[in-house]
Parts: C-alpha cells; sequence; structure tokens
C-alpha cells in the first residue's frame, strides 16, 4: 500500500515522476464505495430532509431553514473537534478507521430513524425532534466522512496521485447526485418517506460493515507533543497562521469560489422553470447531460491533468472558464444553448473541486490532517453556504421578474444572478495568486 511521507512544501507543484505511485485494489474498492454512500446519504439529508419536514410535519419554511443553519454549524463544529481528535487516537486500527467504522454504522442508523419525528404529538415537538434527529445524523456523518474519511485519504494518498483519487470520488459524487435528483422522488413515491430513508440508512451501515475493515492502516504509536486544547488553538495563532499561509490562501480561494456557486445554484430550477419557460423533462435532461457530460466523464481526465500539470494552473483556469460559462449561460436562452454552456460552467466546478481537494490534502501539516480537514468544511460550507444563497435571494427580490406563483406574490430571478456569481468566481483567483507555488 502507498502511505504518504511528510510533505516537502517547497516541492509541491514540482515536476512529478512519470509513474505515479498505485494504491491496492482493495483501498480502491474501499474509497470508491464509502465515497459514493457518503455522498448519497448527504444529498438525501441537504434535499429530502427538507421536504420531508415541510410534506410530513409542517408546510411552514421556517423550521427549514433553521435546520439548515443548525445542522451546518454541527457539521462544521464536528469535523474540527473529531477531525482534530482523530489526529491525536491511537490504536491498533489506526487513527482514521475506527471513526470510519463506528461513525457510518450509526449515520445509517439516525438516517434510517429520521422519519420518527413525524410521529410527535404536536408540530412543534416534531420539528424539535427532526431537527434533533438530524443534527445527530450530521455528526456522525461529518466525524466519518468529512473528517476521518477525508483525512485517511490524505494518509494514504501522495501528492503524485491525489489527483486521480480526488478525480474518481468526484465521479462518484455527481453519480450519487444524479441518483438523489433524479431517482428518489420515484422510490419515496412507491415505497414512502420511511422506507426510502430506511433503505439509504441501510446502505450506508452495510458499507461501513463491508468497506471499513479494508481502509488498511498502520498504526501510530508516537504520541502528540501537545494537548488537545493546545492543538485546536495553536493553528489561530499568528505564527502558525504565517507558517502555514498558502494552506489558508487555498481555503480562502475555496470559501470564494463556493460562495459565487450558491449565488445560483439555489435558483437554478427555478430559473429554467419559470424564466427560460423549460418544461420540466427538458430542464431535467440539461441538468443530467450536464452532470453526466461535465461532471462524470470529465473528472478522471481533470484528476490526472491535475497530477501533470500541476494545481494552481488548473485552479486558476478553472475560475476564468467557471466565470466565462456563467456569463455565456446568462444568455443562453435555447434548450441546446442552454445545455451546452452549461456544460462550460458544470465542468470548470468539478475541475476547481478536484483540485482543492488535492491541493488542500497537500498542504495540510501532516500531524493535523483530521483537523484540517474540518478547515475544509469551514471555508469550503459554512463560509460560501450561509452568505452565498442570502445573496441571490436579494438579487431575486430586488431586480427580479414580480409574479404570482401557485397564488402567492414573489419574484421569478434572473439572468443578473448568474451575471453577478461569474463576477464573484474570479474573486478566488486572488488568495490563489499570492500562494506560493512551484512548477
Amino acid at each position: 500500500m502507498t502511505l504518504d511521507q511528510p510533505d516537502n512544501p517547497a516541492q509541491i507543484g514540482s515536476a512529478l515522476p512519470a509513474s505515479p505511485p498505485r494504491l491496492p485494489a482493495r483501498i480502491w474498492i474501499a474509497l470508491l464505495a464509502i465515497g459514493f454512500t457518503g455522498q448519497l446519504a448527504w444529498g438525501v439529508e441537504n434535499q429530502f430532509f427538507n421536504t420531508f419536514l415541510y410534506n410530513q410535519i409542517t408546510p411552514d419554511p421556517r423550521p427549514i431553514s433553521w435546520m439548515v443553519a443548525i445542522t451546518a454549524v454541527v457539521s462544521t463544529l464536528t469535523a474540527l473537534t473529531m477531525g482534530a481528535l482523530s489526529d491525536r487516537t491511537r490504536t491498533r486500527w489506526g487513527r482514521r478507521r475506527p471513526y470510519i467504522f463506528v461513525g457510518y454504522l450509526l449515520w445509517g442508523v439516525f438516517t434510517a430513524v429520521f422519519p420518527a419525528s413525524a410521529l410527535a404529538s404536536s408540530i412543534g415537538l416534531g420539528v424539535a425532534l427532526a431537527i434533533l434527529l438530524d443534527s445527530i445524523m450530521t455528526f456522525f456523518g461529518a466525524t466519518a466522512n468529512d473528517a476521518a474519511f477525508n483525512a485517511y485519504i490524505a494518509d494514504v494518498t501522495t501528492p503524485q496521485n491525489r489527483g486521480r483519487v480526488s478525480g474518481a470520488l468526484e465521479i462518484v459524487r455527481w453519480v450519487a447526485f444524479l441518483i438523489i435528483y433524479g431517482g428518489a422522488a420515484v422510490f419515496i413515491e412507491h415505497i414512502g418517506y420511511a422506507g426510502f430513508f430506511m433503505l439509504i440508512g441501510g446502505l450506508v451501515l452495510v458499507s461501513g460493515l463491508a468497506f471499513g475493515p479494508l481502509l488498511a492502516e498502520p498504526p501510530v504509536t508516537e504520541r502528540p507533543a501537545v494537548s488537545y486544547r493546545q492543538q485546536l488553538l495553536s493553528t489561530l495563532q499568528p505564527g502558525f497562521l504565517k507558517a502555514h499561509r498558502d494552506i489558508f490562501l487555498v481555503l480562502l480561494a475555496l470559501a470564494l469560489f463556493n460562495l459565487a456557486q450558491q449565488v445560483f445554484f439555489p435558483y437554478l430550477l427555478i430559473y429554467l422553470q419559470h424564466f427560460i419557460r423549460l418544461p420540466a423533462l427538458e430542464y431535467s435532461i440539461l441538468v443530467a447531460v450536464a452532470i453526466l457530460a461535465g461532471g462524470i466523464l470529465m473528472a478522471y481526465p481533470l484528476g490526472w491533468l491535475v497530477d501533470r500539470w500541476g494545481r494552481k494552473p488548473v485552479a486558476l483556469l478553472a475560475v476564468f472558464c467557471e466565470a466565462l460559462g456563467l456569463l455565456l449561460f446568462s444568455f443562453s436562452r435555447s434548450f441546446l444553448a442552454l445545455t451546452l454552456s452549461g456544460i462550460l460552467w458544470l465542468t470548470p466546478i468539478a475541475a476547481f473541486t478536484i483540485t482543492l481537494m488535492a491541493w488542500t490534502k497537500d498542504l495540510y501539516p501532516e500531524d493535523r490532517r483530521g483537523q484540517f480537514a474540518g478547515y475544509y468544511i469551514l471555508f469550503g460550507v459554512l463560509f460560501a453556504m450561509i452568505p452565498g444563497p442570502l445573496i441571490g435571494g436579494w438579487l431575486g427580490s430586488q431586480f427580479g421578474i414580480p409574479a404570482v406563483l401557485d397564488g402567492k406574490p414573489g419574484f421569478i430571478p434572473t439572468p443578473l444572478i448568474f451575471q453577478v456569481s461569474a463576477l464573484l468566481t474570479l474573486l478566488a483567483a486572488l488568495p490563489l495568486g499570492f500562494t506560493r507555488y512551484k512548477k
């Protein structure tokens, strides 16, 4: 098995060997299977926990916003604290594997029992129980996937093969995305919410049981030099920030890029349905084709390019191509033009994601990879998903087209959300330009 050695920051991005080190087949199988079921579970939590709360407990949209905000904070704090704890764990099973194995089992259990929140005797109690169960599920999911699993990937890969591994994991992410947004509603219609959540929870649980033991990990014997509290707080000290400036610059670029995408992404289907006026079948096909062509088919070649060409060039190119693709999409009106320009903005998202997944792992301090996997969530999710949709919603209400939808007054978002997103995307190039990257 190829295990990562301490990376030399001066060599990151330098010329790479012609033949990158290979991971054993058992590790590849475990990474893809665990990565896929984890993305499947997160997709269900992000989309269908919300619809369950709306359809089964209360049609008031406010509890959804409470649940989303609370669980976003829970996932971030969990990834930071449990990731740091995994850095300090010393067992004969390794550092990360116990958290992945146990975390996936309990992640599956609490996914399956989430529908029990609808059995509460009152709406208020049902909302509180749904938020509680979602938060517990998020705790185990963030522990197992966001913290331990992502740190494990950094442990067993090297700068020579991280791009390929990140590309392969990006493929399974988009496949899970297709399944959730393309087929989940059909399952719910036939077996109900309870059956659907039990099915997904069962898949996650079985994935942990079957593939967790395949994650071979040599035991780490040396003891941490600092206390747990010192490890958490030391990363905020000026000396540490200065010594690791590149990782924080890259994380800042991640936050800016993801924030820009969140300006338009929550309103994409609303825009296609009400501004462009595409039938449901057509915009479903459009999204599916864009995901297949721009995400699934391009992910592994993009990962190869990240390893061969380098992190910084691919990241910068992705930023400018994303801005261009969004501008073209904003001026597109026909189905063909929307599909082609949709591929043009989705492919750079995949490229940027793969690059940043590999680049940040290159720069993680070796003894704090779990903790910095938590920082990845802090910058890439929390700092992006709160302000981004608020900006998009403000643009839609201030500059959108007034309309009455289903008997309720509202606003239809215009192409402006894509144009503003394109401009904000370019901001991600600024911190990337200040990184000390050697080629």
